[in-house]
C-alpha cells in the first residue's frame, strides 16, 4: 500500500467510525420516540381516539422538510422516512387498539 492510500485509509476508517456512531444515535433516538409514539397509541386506544392525525403529519412532514433544508439534507429524503416512521406508528396504534399490544413490543 502506498503512503496515500494508507492515508486514505486511516480517513475512511475514521468516517466509518463516525458513520457506526451515528447508526446507534438513529437506532437509540427511534427506540425513544416509539416508546412515546406508544404510549400515545395506548391512550388513543383508551380514549377510542381516531389512530391517525392528518393535520398533524401533515405539520409534521412540513417541519421536517424545513428542518432538512437547513441541514442540507434532501427534503424528499426527509419527507419519504417521515411517512415511513408515521405508518408504522399507524400499525402500531392499530395493533393497539384491536388487541391491546403493539406488534414490537416485547415479550
Amino acid at each position: 500500500m502506498t503512503p496515500e492510500q494508507t492515508k486514505a485509509a486511516n480517513i475512511l476508517a475514521e468516517h466509518r467510525e463516525s458513520i457506526d456512531r451515528l447508526d446507534s444515535i438513529l437506532v437509540y433516538t427511534l427506540g425513544e420516540r416509539f416508546k412515546h409514539t406508544q404510549a400515545v397509541g395506548k391512550l388513543k386506544a383508551a380514549y377510542d381516539l381516531p389512530v391517525s392525525d392528518l393535520a398533524r403529519e401533515a405539520t409534521q412532514i412540513a417541519r421536517l422538510e424545513e428542518l432538512a433544508g437547513k441541514a442540507k439534507l434532501d427534503p424528499e429524503f426527509a419527507k419519504k422516512f417521515l411517512n415511513f416512521i408515521i405508518d408504522e406508528v399507524i400499525r402500531h396504534h392499530k395493533s393497539i387498539k384491536n388487541d391491546g399490544q403493539s406488534p414490537t413490543t416485547p415479550s
